[in-house]
């Protein structure tokens, strides 16, 4: 075990505010579990509002001085940042998985992302730039200029603690702000790993604060504070909804990644083991808990039989268990009331008709008995009544529904209130672009189901939420434009 680990794992962490390692003002601790075998694996402070305030006021007092450095000098900061991370990505991606539940090869890809979320930011820092307008007079000269907007706060999930966490905090240390960070309650010690790294980066002190503990009072400190500008939060659109009613009396800019229910579309004239791996690919990672997931598969009347076949065929092979074990392809589901959701969802869908093809249940023989796992499954003869149709899954389950014509699937997958990601498999080129510009989402893949990258903006319209993460969108989220008006 390495020195980051036996420091994280284990024992009692502590919170990070104002560039040193503090207990909770209530002095309690809340227990972090592995939803493979229910094992306690670390635990973190109980934090509240009283350390909430304090981690603001951390952040406040150190704004000014971080602002104030080169894009360069903070863009050093990051560098060393990212090069502890991967350095350490064997250690990570085992808190990571230890907390979490996915394999270990899907963390270390979490960690390698998360490193190259930081070195991205480290680069955009010394990017920001301004404008010089054409006065409307001789004598006068426009400026605009781009500003850090002060101190932001981060709310991360429980599903990437590890590139959730970088693409918010680089983006905001590189724009100038200082961030206080709440993690998830299920998966902090991830944060905590990465925190640790990036005080050893040479972050001046309340620069970054973390806080553990108790949502609802440290998300309400957050939203009270008129010093708290920016609040960037991935989560649920329940919770983002209640964080925009928040935001009304203080007029907090927001960053909002929420739910979604994301479509697949496979259409005759694709490559359909292609379609099928990426389908795995997708589908399947991570248990089905992300946010672009896959959550409904709409494929041709005329391929979905064969579709399905082989669909059905791969998914039977995958090695479900703990994330540790070799050769395992899916882990866990995050806790019993994630699995108890998507146990609801099949039972409605079978309720009304549809035909599982495989899997189904809840796994709780050997190895599985004391964790929370769910077979990996796939159904069939699913009809627009079903429940899973509508509402994000969250969970190992691809329903599949037949369409017909294009032009059917495309007001179909519209009519959602959610639009996040979307992926279309077609080798029609008008069709590519037909779908690409009318579906109603904010990221569209095309034989492909990979989105998320350091240099691309991510995030959806509706009720998915607003604002973007990742490339220059991302930084800008954290600036805000000022005008000068210079007359000579």
């Amino acid at each position: 075990m390495g020195e980051l680990t036996s420091a994280v794992l284990g024992g009692e962490s502590r919170m990070w505010i104002g560039g040193r390692w503090v207990e909770a003002v209530s002095g309690e601790f809340v227990d972090v579990t592995d939803p493979a075998t229910g094992e306690v694996v670390g635990r973190v402070p109980k934090g509240g509002g009283k350390d909430a305030a304090r981690a603001i006021d951390a952040a406040f007092s150190a704004f000014p001085g971080w602002s104030r450095r080169t894009g360069a000098e903070r863009a050093s900061v990051l560098k060393r940042w990212a090069e502890a991370i991967r350095n350490h990505r064997q250690e990570i991606s085992r808190i990571l998985t230890l907390e979490q539940g996915k394999p270990l090869a899907e963390s270390l890809e979490e960690a390698d992302g998360a490193a190259d979320f930081v070195e991205w930011y480290a680069e955009e820092a010394k990017r920001i730039c301004g404008e010089t307008l054409p006065g409307s007079r001789g004598n006068q000269r426009i400026l605009v200029i781009r500003q850090p907007v002060g101190v932001a706060a981060l709310i991360t999930p429980w599903n990437y603690p590890a590139t959730m966490v970088t693409r918010k905090m680089a983006a905001a240390l590189a724009a100038g702000c200082t961030v206080v960070l709440k993690p998830a309650s299920q998966t902090p010690l991830t944060a905590v790993a990465l925190l640790k790294l990036l005080e050893e980066a040479g972050l001046p002190p309340g620069a970054a604060n973390l806080v553990t503990g108790e949502a609802g009072a440290i998300g309400r400190e957050m939203m009270a504070d008129p010093r708290v500008r920016k609040v960037s939060f991935t989560g649920s659109t329940e919770t983002g909804k209640k964080l925009i009613r928040a935001s009304a009396e203080r007029v907090k800019r927001l960053s909002l990644e929420l739910g979604g229910n994301a479509p697949l579309i496979v259409f005759p004239d694709s490559d359909l083991e292609r379609a099928v791996e990426a389908t795995i690919g997708n589908k399947f990672e991570n248990a089905g808990q992300m946010c672009n997931g896959i959550n409904v598969l709409y494929v041709h009347e005329s391929i979905v039989d064969r579709f399905s076949e082989r669909l059905v065929s791969r998914v039977q092979s995958l090695r479900v268990g703990r994330g540790t074990e070799p050769g395992v392809r899916m882990g866990p589901l995050i806790d019993e009331r994630n699995l108890r959701k998507v146990e609801a969802l099949v039972e409605d869908a079978v309720r009304k008709g549809a035909r599982v093809l495989t899997g189904g249940c809840r796994l709780t023989g050997e190895p599985h008995r004391s964790g929370t796992f769910y077979a990996p499954t796939v159904i069939g003869d699913v009809t627009l009544e079903m429940r899973l149709v509508h509402e994000e899954i969250f969970g190992p389950v691809a329903p599949v529904v037949p369409f017909r014509e294009e032009g059917e699937v495309l007001a179909r997958v519209n009519a959602t209130p959610y639009g996040l990601a979307a992926y279309v498999f077609t080798r029609d080129v008008g069709r590519v672009f037909r779908m690409a510009e009318n579906l109603e989402f904010g990221m569209v893949a095309v034989n492909g189901t990979s989105l998320s990258v350091p240099q691309a903006p991510f995030g959806g319209i509706k009720e998915s939420g607003q604002g973007r993460e990742g490339g220059r969108h991302g930084m800008e989220e954290f600036l805000h434009l000022k005008y000068i008006s210079l007359n000579l």
